[in-house]
């Protein structure tokens, strides 16, 4: 009996069966090197590694299971109870326009877990495309480090595991499943917080938000899905604009590499600009 179950790649002519689930190996390997750090009172540490053995587990039991929407977009919120309880990161917000602002108690109560919730959420519903699910928050991980050199010791264990999984995933050997997903997403939620850098967070996942309402807005209003269209010569094409994907796709022929690249782009686009802004604010 294999390690992993195998779940089949849809976007490959010939519909490879291929290793899902390795998103596991992230969450252990980051929430034992975190633990780690906080057994050397690393500030930080301990708040995120619950964070991510949070997020792992929300995925792990969707793959189990399969939540619905209205129950997936919820089960986030929790994961921000450890950096409420542990009162992580600043009640003062930098803004590019407003300037700063104390939120004060309301940050724990309301800020900190509505971004926890919109970022992880958004994270889950970029993927299907080999690669997507590691190689952009790899991108966003990369830009909060630089972002962050107080801090940025937190995510070194992290951004290695993620870029290793983003080279095998890219390649079309693994898929990190929603536990890969979750505790990803949660991770670079959280570390904003950490590190009190949200406004960098928030402008390095423009592409994640945009698909998430593109996504979100179809199938509320219009009960739609996106899809991509698998051709006869291995490339894929979109007759709408439901998603990001299906939006770069529309009446284009292109590989899944190319759709995937060009995603990537954007992100890297999002990340320079968030660290422009956060370097004028």
């Amino acid at each position: 009996m294999p390690l992993f179950p195998k779940a089949i790649d849809q976007h490959k002519l010939e519909k490879p069966e291929v290793p899902n689930g390795l998103g596991a190996v992230y969450v252990l390997l980051s929430a034992i090197y975190l633990f780690a750090l906080h057994v050397y009172n690393v500030e930080g540490a301990l708040a995120l590694a619950s964070c991510i053995l949070f997020g792992g587990f929300m995925g792990l039991f969707d793959d189990w299971v399969d939540l619905r929407w209205r129950y997936k977009a919820i089960t986030p919120v929790f994961a921000a109870i450890p950096l409420i309880a542990l009162r992580q990161g600043e009640t003062v917000m930098a803004t590019y326009i407003f300037g700063k602002i104390d939120f004060g108690i309301y940050y724990y109560l309301i800020i900190a877990p509505l971004i926890v919730t919109i970022i992880t959420n958004s994270v889950n519903q970029l993927g299907g495309l080999n690669g997507l699910e590691t190689v952009c928050p790899l991108i966003v991980m990369l830009g909060l480090m630089v972002a962050s050199p107080t801090h940025q010791v937190l995510l070194v264990v992290p951004v290695l595991i993620t870029a290793v999984l983003a080279f095998f995933n890219f390649r079309g050997r693994i898929f990190v499943g929603n536990v890969g997903s979750f505790a990803l997403g949660i991770t670079i939620a959280s570390y904003a917080i950490i590190a009190n850098i949200e406004q960098t967070l928030v402008i390095s996942c423009l592409p994640y938000i945009f698909n998430a309402s593109l996504i979100n807005l179809n199938y509320i209003v219009w009960r739609r899905r996106p899809k991509l269209i698998l051709l006869p010569d291995g490339r894929l094409t979109a007759n709408h604009r439901r998603s990001l994907q299906t939006l770069i796709a529309h009446g284009k022929k292109l590989t899944e590499r190319q759709i995937v690249a060009i995603i990537a782009s954007t992100f890297i686009f999002t990340t320079a600009l968030a660290l422009l802004v956060g370097m004028r604010t």
